[in-house]
């Protein structure tokens, strides 16, 4: 580490000395007049969004870009971003992942990467989006280490989500699209404008059965923004966003011959199903141009989160009987009703201003957060006490679990106060010079038992507090290229589930307590180029980057992932591992406006573990008396589901102003499915062929006319869109276990089938 720090070090002095050079060639008078500076940073609003000086990457998807792809689900979109890997069940669900870094979970963790809407740095508790996909003004990625912006959880980097405002929405626009498993999506919006502002309202209902059995999901969402011209200098932006969203399975097979025989799942059960969410969003926020130089911003918000789930399929009856996945009405028994509500609220402000070639950024970042779990037994169900034993339960009754008995009671109270600031030196003409940094003060108050059913309910506090910074600079070359760099750190603080894991049930459990937790770090370096350039002659923006991310005290299980304690080991969560992920982006964009278009984005990625010297994988079952942990050193071995290289290639044709088709090849190379680095995921090329015919000039009843078509997976190829191993598992249609760990205890989601969607919109 110590000779990291020194490598850093160099870096950092390295820009320093040649800026500095450059600053007295200028003071000399042999160089060029310095330019005024703008921050353009922000982490509320977009509206100063520009890359003028930026010295990381970051990649920019406009609204009209997502209205054009019609997307069932954000990894659609982001797929065209390099560095962009995400884990994708049925649905809409899908979890970012951003350089290699966090792919070792599963899907019910937080993912690493701050997501951020409409200003708001949304804590989405299994890592998902949920956002309406009609709703989107602009999507912007930063990669990177976050947290000097952001806070929390932005270890690898942050995607910035702006929702519809403006002018441009006025009028009334419908649409409607069809497709595949009954697939369809109904939308109607009605927006306003005139000298005091403008606003919008749309309803949108997406719903469809989906390629997996069980996996039928529906969402309906009302969401709105109004803005107001309060001044010539200010303005007030009110918005909101209703969401509810029911879905079913998730679509995951166990091992390699069911992903073969059955991939739509018919035979077994996810661990969790019935997803009911209800979704709440609002938000305001308020701009003052002081000044042509000074600016203040302002917002204040509220998210809500409701979720109710089944979890845990019943394996053993109230008299003793064994339920296999199998058996008659066995979809249907479930042990755990779970209820999750997620509260947050916070005020954020930013004060920006210039003078000649200096400029400064001053935020205060002030949150209310309150998780609360209350689970239940959805049935009466005995626990098997021995896997090699019969089902029964024995003396005493302890082991029977009477439905409507309390298992999860706990509430979790989260205050983070945070201070952060920008400042932007213009040294040179062709010179800025960029520093961030943040503080965190997070503090969780979590108390645990609180019903009758308890008679000593536990009650903890823990403070936390974390700094994070960003250096870099960029340089304006002659030819009009820029050249950047930058080192960042971010962080991930332990939650509450981490420190208090044995405590989160009235009655205990078999994982302990880790008050001793430290935040998850990370430490990013990054060197690239952006120009616009020729390619085969064409007008091109080039994006490329090289980068290095250390990552360190990443919090896993000390047994293994979904493994459990046993009488000689007891498992509790720990900061036990580091991971390293190196690699290379390149990303080109040639000019939409020409008959034929090409957009390219390619990564190179290499990610290790640096440590993990005790990793156990669990042969038999895991729920029996004695289940078998056998040891590995994980250290030096590749972090699964990375793929070393993937591309995303859009070749485009217009003709003229009305008809675009779009051609989509999107490749993946072969990557480990666990952490022993045994069983592999192959890797796999898709295509996709889109079709958009506008009618732009007003035709039947009125209206602006916009067609769309898309297949999927054009070529029907069969492959696996995500593949997970920890342990050993139970056979998917005897649910006996083998005692061998190899590919037939894959948890796998298999690829869909060639698909098709189809629609139109009509604006008045």
């Amino acid at each position: 580490m110590e000779a990291r720090s020194k490598k850093s070090g160099c870096f950092v002095l390295s820009l320093l000395a040649i800026a500095v050079s450059q600053a007295v060639h200028a003071a000399d008078g042999k160089g060029d007049v310095l330019d005024e500076v703008t921050v353009t940073s922000t982490t509320i609003d977009d509206r100063f969004a520009g890359k003028r000086g930026e010295p990381a990457s970051v990649h920019d998807i406009s609204g009209q870009t997502v209205d054009e792809k019609r997307p069932e689900n954000m990894i659609e979109i982001l797929r065209s971003i390099p560095g962009v890997t995400a884990d994708l069940s049925s649905g809409d669900e899908i979890k970012i992942k951003l350089r290699g870094i966090e792919n070792q979970r599963y899907m019910g963790e937080k993912p690493g990467v701050a997501i951020v809407i409409d200003g708001v740095p949304v804590f989405e508790r299994t890592g998902t989006v949920n956002i309406d996909l009609d709703n989107i003004e602009s999507i912007k990625v930063i990669k990177g280490g976050a947290s000097y912006l952001f806070g929390d959880d932005g270890l690898t980097g942050a995607v910035i989500i702006t929702t519809k405002r403006g002018a441009k929405y006025k009028g009334f626009t419908v649409s409607a699209d069809h497709g595949s498993w009954n697939y369809n999506r109904q939308l109607a919006r009605a927006g306003f404008a005139g000298n005091w502002g403008s606003g919008h309202i749309q309803a949108t209902h997406r719903e469809g059965d989906d390629y997996y059995w069980q996996s039928a999901y529906k969402t309906d969402n009302i969401d709105g923004n109004v803005r107001v011209f309060l001044g010539d200098t200010s303005d007030l932006t009110l918005g909101f966003e209703t969401s509810d969203r029911t879905k079913d399975k998730h679509g995951s097979v166990k091992g390699a011959t069911q992903a073969a025989l059955d991939p739509q799942g018919t035979v077994g059960r996810d661990f969790t199903r019935m997803y009911d969410t209800n979704l709440q969003k609002l938000h305001a926020t308020y701009s003052n141009d002081l000044t042509e130089r000074s600016n203040i911003l302002a917002t204040t918000y509220e998210y809500r989160d409701h979720t109710a789930y089944w979890s845990s399929p019943q394996r053993v009856a109230a008299n003793g009987q064994a339920i296999s996945d199998a058996a008659p009405g066995a979809q249907e028994l479930y042990t755990t009703l779970n209820d999750y509500n997620q509260l947050q609220r916070g005020v954020k402000g930013e004060w920006r201003t210039s003078a000649g070639s200096l400029g400064w950024l001053g935020g205060l970042d002030l949150r209310r957060n309150s998780y609360k779990n209350f689970n239940t037994a959805k049935v009466s169900y005995c626990a098997r006490v021995d896997a090699t034993a019969p089902y029964a339960c024995p003396p005493p009754v302890s082991n029977l679990t009477v439905a409507g008995a309390v298992l999860t009671d706990n509430v979790t109270d989260e205050d983070v106060n945070a201070l952060y600031g920008e400042l932007k030196f213009l040294p040179a003409p062709k010179w800025t010079l960029t520093v961030n940094g943040r503080y965190d003060d997070i503090k969780l108050d979590f108390a645990s038992g609180a019903t009758k059913e308890v008679v000593t309910p536990f009650n903890r506090s823990k403070a936390f507090g974390a700094t994070s910074w960003r250096g870099g600079a960029n340089y304006a070359t002659d030819n009009g290229a820029n050249l950047f760099g930058n080192i960042s750190t971010g962080f991930r603080a332990p939650t509450a589930d981490q420190l208090y894991n044995g405590s989160l049930s009235p009655t205990g459990g078999k994982t302990l307590n880790n008050e001793n937790l430290k935040p998850e770090q990370s430490l990013n370096l990054e060197l690239g180029m952006r120009a616009k350039s020729e390619f085969f002659g064409v007008a091109s923006d080039i994006e490329t980057a090289i980068f290095q991310i250390e990552r360190k005290d990443f919090i896993l299980a000390t047994n293994g992932q979904y493994s459990t304690s046993t009488a000689t080991v007891q498992q509790m969560y720990d900061n036990i591992g580091g991971v390293r992920s190196r690699g290379f982006e390149l990303s080109l964009k040639t000019d939409r406006k020409r008959t034929f278009t090409l957009d390219a984005a390619y990564s190179y990625i290499e990610a290790k573990f640096t440590q993990y010297d005790n990793f156990n994988l669990t042969l038999g079952s895991p729920y029996g008396a004695a289940p078998v942990l056998v040891p590995y050193n994980n250290t030096g071995k590749d972090v699964p589901r990375v793929p070393h290289h993937q591309l995303n290639m859009t070749f485009g044709w217009q003709p003229d102003d009305h008809l675009r088709l779009a051609l989509e090849m999107d490749a993946k190379s072969w990557s480990w499915a666990d952490e022993i680095n045994q069983e592999k995921w192959a890797g796999r090329t898709l295509f996709n062929l889109s079709a958009n015919y506008d009618i732009r000039e007003k035709g039947v009843l009125g209206a602006k006319w916009s067609l769309f078509a898309r297949v999927n997976n054009l070529f029907d190829k069969r492959y696996w869109s995500a593949a997970r191993g920890t342990n050993d598992a139970a056979h998917y249609i005897t649910g006996v276990y083998d005692n061998v760990y190899n590919t037939e205890d894959l948890s796998i989601v298999t690829g869909k089938p060639r698909n098709w969607i189809a629609g139109l919109s009509l604006a008045f």
